[in-house]
């Protein structure tokens, strides 16, 4: 099987690359994320997954658009689903290069990650799959994200402290606030 797999970044590639290689499956990453911001951050990210893929042989279709309007227009129509919004963003474009690119099915490394919306994000990737004419693979990687984060702490890669939105740094920032609040 030929598989498109849409990386976030590197770290939470780690793990899923190597679970995917193990079932034999022939596995392309795709590069597509105009959700994270800001640009010292999309850089980082992006820079950082370019030269782990090129170290592991992982050839990458590479969707280097940095969206920061569009991301922020959508996300602001609806705050509260914002997350549901960028799966839907990242999915959808990355199902249609695999129809295009004819891969037998397409993935996401968001898979793996216990801070996603997983049922929401299994949810959007099936529909999109139904509408684009392109099976979703789907793993559930979560069990192996504790060892990826170990294994890509000993590389030299870049490791970010949130999701990539705008909006999930300042959740983080406020939480980190109030710890410091008394």
């Amino acid at each position: 099987m030929k598989l498109l797999l849409h990386v976030c970044c590197a770290p939470c590639s780690v793990m899923v690359v190597k679970t995917i290689r193990a079932a034999d499956v022939d596995v392309t990453a795709y590069w597509y994320n105009p959700n994270i911001h800001p640009y010292t951050e999309y850089v980082a990210r992006r820079d950082a997954f370019k030269s782990y893929s090129e170290t592991i042989g992982l050839p990458v279709v590479w969707n280097d658009f940095y969206g920061l309007r569009p991301f922020v227009e959508r996300a602001m129509a609806d705050p509260a689903n914002r997350c549901a919004g960028c799966y839907e963003e990242r999915l959808r474009k990355t199902a249609e290069e695999a129809k295009q690119g004819g891969y037998d099915a397409f993935s996401t490394t968001l898979l793996i990650s216990p801070y996603q919306k997983h049922e929401r994000l299994i949810e959007v990737a099936d529909r999109i799959a139904r509408e684009v004419g392109v099976p979703f693979y789907y793993v559930d990687f979560r069990p192996f994200f504790r060892e990826g984060q170990r294994i890509a702490r000993t590389l030299p890669i870049y490791m970010q402290k949130y999701c990539g939105c705008i909006f999930s740094e300042e959740e983080r920032y406020l939480a980190r606030q109030a710890k410091k609040t008394p």
